[in-house]
């Protein structure tokens, strides 16, 4: 299916083709004939299958650009609402629509004068639209469209109390769509009260044989590791496309700039980057002008590229299901990849969820004669004393040894 039929604007198939999107994902070409028509919507989908899309373009296509806020979404982290807001104006171009974040951790004054300005699309943390709402600088007595993203890690996050409030604050006559990786019964009982008759789409990434992919640790200093990663590329010789994973965006630039220092041609893609370098980045790593591409979780849950040898996780991910996410990556197509984690003593809590969660224990490799300061090591067996541990109602962690 194409995105012209689909049922959309010809002002945002315009904007569409101009990001180069050619095909509607899975969960856009279920979600969106309903959303245009003003369904509830329930999508059951991750982040990384396109649903940003899904819910932005019908919000454009069924509200006026008169800058009166009629779409809101909210979103758990700064990062997935930056995501949005990004997609958003690059949409907004073709439509006129005004679109905005609202965050914690940034200035509130910027915000507050965009919102006089006036605004059609807002996506905010919960936190920082309740700050707004309650200091008068912000109306939600016009919204028509509600969008829920990530439901279920704004749950884990501790924030449906929030959540609870925002719906309390908003039309009870609106179109409310809800996403959600998990339909755990928690985000089944907010179905249930909040949206009305909801049609229900479901959307699950292709799945990765585990087996298929080379797992290993490499315990190493934070510091050191700019260092190890060159020194295993010239010592293995195979890392032709090679996808780093960081955290925060801060540690993507300083990695990026590491190996740039040693002469490997990288590029990087994250929330600070516009839409426009972002996808000359892509370019570039697609067409093998540059053999690394460095990315954090939220921005790079969006694209796909054939074609890794190699993933590294410069950093341990906080969610273990973003590590499953990350290495999966490679061995596409049936093909073999390598996954590489850096790892030290303060990210043992995360490594221990994802060995428990892969029900694999993930081996220990060194490189020859690299310089390693003092570190820790997991010991072997470790996923099998967890398990132990757990069934006896004990606390799942495990054994550390020093080198």
């Amino acid at each position: 299916m194409r995105f012209d039929e689909l049922g959309l604007d010809p002002k945002l198939l315009e904007g569409v083709a101009a990001l180069g999107y050619e095909t509607p994902t899975p969960i856009q070409e279920a979600a969106l004939p309903f959303a245009i028509a003003g369904r509830d919507v329930v999508g059951s989908a991750q982040t990384g299958t396109g649903k940003t899309a899904a819910f932005v373009l019908p919000a454009l296509q069924r509200t006026p650009a008169d800058h009166v806020l009629r779409t809101l979404v909210i979103t758990p982290t700064r990062e997935l609402a930056q995501q949005i807001e990004t997609f958003g104006k690059e949409m907004g171009k073709f439509t006129g629509h005004r679109v905005l974040s609202a965050v914690g951790g940034v200035g509130l004054e910027p915000q507050i004068k965009a919102l006089k300005a006036g605004v059609d699309l807002l996506v905010a943390t919960p936190g920082r639209l309740l700050d707004l709402y309650k200091r008068g600088d912000l109306r939600l007595d016009r919204v028509e469209i509600f969008v829920l993203d990530e439901a279920d890690r704004m749950l884990d996050m501790g924030f449906w109390p929030d959540v609870r409030r925002i719906f309390a604050a908003i039309p009870k006559k609106r179109q409310t769509m809800l996403f959600s990786a998990s339909m755990a019964p928690e985000v089944m009982r907010i179905v249930q009260t909040s949206l009305d008759d909801p049609i229900r789409v479901e959307v699950s990434p292709p799945s990765v044989p585990i087996e298929l992919i080379h797992q290993a640790l490499y315990p190493v200093d934070a510091s050191q590791r700019v260092d190890l990663m060159v020194a295993l590329m010239k010592a293995h010789g195979d890392f032709d496309s090679t996808l780093v994973f960081c955290r925060t965006k801060q540690r993507s630039d300083a990695v990026a700039r590491g190996l740039e220092r040693e002469g490997i041609p990288t590029v990087t893609i994250h929330s600070d980057r516009t839409m426009e370098q972002r996808m000359k980045a892509l370019e570039r790593f697609r067409e093998g002008k540059v053999r690394v591409l460095v990315a954090t979780d939220v921005v790079s849950r969006g694209i796909d590229i054939e074609g890794i040898s190699h993933v590294v996780n410069y950093d341990v991910p906080n969610n273990p299901e973003d590590y499953v996410h990350r290495i999966g990556r490679t061995a596409r197509a049936g093909a073999s990849g390598t996954a590489f984690t850096f790892v030290d003593i303060r990210e043992f809590p995360e490594l221990d969820m994802i060995e428990m969660l892969i029900d694999t224990e993930i081996p220990v490799e060194e490189l020859e004669g690299f310089p390693y300061r003092e570190r820790a090591v997991p010991r072997a067996g470790r996923l099998a004393a967890r398990k132990k541990r757990k069934a006896f109602g004990g606390r799942v962690m495990g054994r550390r040894g020093r080198r």
